[in-house]
Parts: C-alpha cells; sequence; structure tokens
C-alpha cells in the first residue's frame, strides 16, 4: 500500500489511501450510495459473512470514508481506522466495543466536558466504574489502576488548561496493568503529535476540528492496531455510529492542507499568548509553547509545535470574562475549534457548564478563564480585537 513506502506525513496527507476507479478521477471519488450490488447470491453471502472483503452497506462499508479511514491511519502511523459520526461517537464506540460492566476506566481530570458526561452519566449507569485523576501526576495514575482497568483515557494537551502528560510514561503504566491507553489528539492533530509511536494503543480524533479545519462538518475517528479496529468495526456495524459519505470526502480535502495550517496556527498562537502574558489585565496564559508553562520541556520533546488552543485568566470574573469575549468583533464566540477562523468561548458556562462546581474547580475550570482556538487571520488583527475588552477591564 502507498503508506507502508515511508513518504514524509505531507504527501501521505494527499495521497494515502486513495482509490482510483474505471473512470481515472484524479481527486477522491465521493460515493454518495446506501448500498451496493452483488454479482451473485453466492457473492453476497460471501460478503455477509465476511468471508469475501467488498463493501455490504454504507453504515459499515463505504469506499470514500474507507479513503479517509485509510489516510488517517497512514497520518497516525497506526493499522487501521473507524470513522465516527461524531468525535463522541468515536468515544462511545470505544467505550461499546471495548468495556462491559465490571471495568473500569481511569481518566484524567482535564477532558472535553462531554466525555465526562458521556463517562459519568451513561457508562457508569451500565456497571462501567469511572476513576478520575490529575493529568500530570504520575503517582495518581499508578495508584487508581487495579485488576479491572482495561482503559486510560486522557487528552494531551488538554481541554482547556493546555496540560501536557508524558505519553510513553502513561503507556507504561496501563501496559503494566494489561489496559489499553487513549489519548484524545485533536489538539495536535498527527502534524504535531503521534500518539501511537510514544506507546499509546488507541488515538482518537473529532474531526470536526483541525482535521477538517474550517468547521464545516461532524466526525470523529479512532486509530489503532487491527484487531482492536474490528472490535470497533463490529459496534459500528450493529449500532450505526457512522460517518457520512460526504463528511469523509470534506474530511480528505482538509487533511490535504493539515501541515501547512497546523503550522500557520501554532505560529499565530506563539505570537498571541507572548502578548497576553505580557498584558496586566490578564491573570495567567496556559500555553505549553511558554517557557514557564510547567510541561513546556515535555512538550517540545512529544510535540514539533505547541498547537493552536490557549487559554488564559483575566482579572475579575465571569463578568470581566464575558466582557472581553463580548466586546470581540473578529474572533467568533462558539464552542467549536480547529478552525481557520478564531474562535473564543467561556469554558465554565459552555464546554464544562454541565460540570459541577466541585468538578470544575477540581479540573481548573474557574469563572474568569477564556479559551481561545487562534486562526488563521493576522496575529495582529487579534490582539486590537482582544484589547477591545482587555482595555475595559
Amino acid at each position: 500500500m502507498f503508506e507502508d513506502d515511508g513518504y514524509a506525513l505531507e504527501t501521505l496527507a494527499v495521497r494515502a489511501g486513495q482509490v482510483r476507479s474505471e473512470e481515472g478521477e484524479h481527486s477522491e471519488a465521493l460515493y454518495l450510495t446506501s448500498s451496493y450490488v452483488f454479482p451473485s447470491a453466492a457473492e453476497a453471502a460471501a460478503r455477509f459473512t465476511g468471508e469475501s472483503v467488498g463493501n455490504v452497506y454504507s453504515r459499515y462499508t463505504n469506499p470514500t470514508v474507507r479513503m479517509f479511514e485509510q489516510r488517517i491511519a497512514a497520518l497516525e502511523g497506526g493499522e487501521a481506522a473507524v470513522a465516527t459520526a461524531s468525535g463522541m461517537a468515536a468515544i462511545l464506540s470505544i467505550c461499546m466495543a471495548l468495556l462491559k460492566s465490571g471495568d473500569r476506566v481511569i481518566c484524567s481530570r482535564s477532558v472535553f466536558g462531554t466525555t465526562t458526561a458521556l463517562f459519568g452519566r451513561y457508562m457508569e449507569k451500565f456497571g462501567v466504574r469511572v476513576s478520575y485523576v490529575d493529568l500530570t501526576d504520575m503517582d495518581a495514575w499508578k495508584q487508581a489502576v487495579d485488576g479491572s482497568t482495561k482503559l486510560l483515557f486522557m487528552e494531551t494537551p488538554s481541554n482547556p488548561l493546555c496540560e501536557v502528560a508524558d505519553i510513553r510514561a502513561l503507556a507504561e503504566v496501563a501496559h503494566s496493568a494489561g489496559a489499553l491507553l487513549v489519548v484524545d489528539n485533536c489538539f495536535c492533530t498527527p502534524a504535531l503529535q503521534r500518539p501511537l509511536a510514544l506507546g499509546a494503543d488507541i488515538v482518537v480524533h473529532s474531526a470536526t476540528k483541525f482535521l477538517d479545519g474550517q468547521g464545516r462538518t461532524l466526525g470523529g475517528v479512532a486509530v489503532g492496531r487491527k484487531e482492536v479496529m474490528d472490535e470497533l468495526v463490529v459496534f459500528l456495524r450493529t449500532a450505526g455510529p457512522s460517518m457520512s459519505p460526504f463528511n469523509a470526502w470534506v474530511f480528505l480535502k482538509g487533511l490535504e492542507t493539515l501541515k501547512l495550517r497546523m503550522q500557520a496556527h501554532c505560529t499565530n498562537a506563539l505570537d498571541l499568548a507572548w502578548w497576553l502574558d505580557e498584558q496586566e489585565m490578564v491573570e495567567k496564559v496556559n500555553y505549553t509553547g511558554l517557557p514557564k508553562h510547567p510541561q513546556h520541556r515535555l512538550a517540545r520533546e512529544q510535540q514539533d509545535a505547541f498547537g493552536a488552543v490557549l487559554s488564559f485568566s483575566v482579572r475579575g470574573g465571569r463578568e470581566e470574562a464575558w466582557k472581553v469575549i463580548d466586546n470581540c468583533k473578529i474572533l467568533s464566540c462558539t464552542a467549536n475549534l480547529g478552525d481557520a477562523k478564531s474562535t473564543i468561548v467561556h469554558p465554565a458556562t459552555t464546554t464544562h457548564g454541565r460540570l459541577s462546581d466541585e468538578d470544575k474547580a477540581r479540573a481548573g475550570i474557574t469563572e474568569n478563564l477564556i479559551r481561545i482556538s487562534v486562526g488563521l487571520e493576522n496575529a495582529e488583527d487579534l490582539k486590537r480585537d482582544l484589547m477591545r475588552g482587555l482595555s475595559l477591564l
């Protein structure tokens, strides 16, 4: 296969996974079909049992979706990938395929609020025990695992405080307990970080974010060893949280510019982080690119750059944070991230709003915290936009 020949990420992002039809199309084909015609009844039977490889039904076999799966697997260095309707659907698929009642998940506290809700409200309802630990506290991870632990789950860098976990060390913790390490690589993408090469077992993405890069479509994907991904395919075939072919085609187009976009995002974000750190109205900036960040050195070791997402605390509370957000004319007040357009949001009342006050406090989600996903606009324009609100504090 194309991805087996040692090509660079930029080349794989443009070329990997594509299979041309007999029409000879240069761009990836978009297969908008629900079902497929079999040459014979015997072949139909063979495909349904898995004896013969081929398309069956677009809920779990579609050529356009398969091209996206093969391309992202090549970029992440994984054997296989399973695409889903959203990032949360990818996490759900991992849980439903690999966990059962009595199993245990160890999760970092600093994850997307909806991930916490999925674990706490639904997985625990079906008998899966979930424990939370501080992302950077290695002793806490080691003490939390036991014989029933099946998954260690984390985001690195974290949302929205940009904490960084030692992936290699946590992989050792997971494997010593006979568990799998799942890394949400949404913030970095394979353009900046490849968790599988550091020992992780599964990488998960909200493809909605940087893989698309323009805020157009919803999707998710999990990447890992084939035997593990095969379990997810069984769940996908049964429950149907499937990615649409059209969305897969959009993601294929997004991947073509991923490396270039991430480089530009990171340049802008680092510039903006330094500027925010100099503003007297700002108490603290959370960005791994700043040398005073607690995990700056670790981020330099396991990432190629520092990413596009940062957060900062203003002097005051909710009222002051909202004032900054409401006075922006360029930055979009939206909870999405990974867009060419910069976005700004108040995590305590949006992305993490469903958490209890106690859980927010434990996760470091304060009322004066603002998150920015830095886009591709001119950095000086973004600074002037933020100063409209900061100057009022």
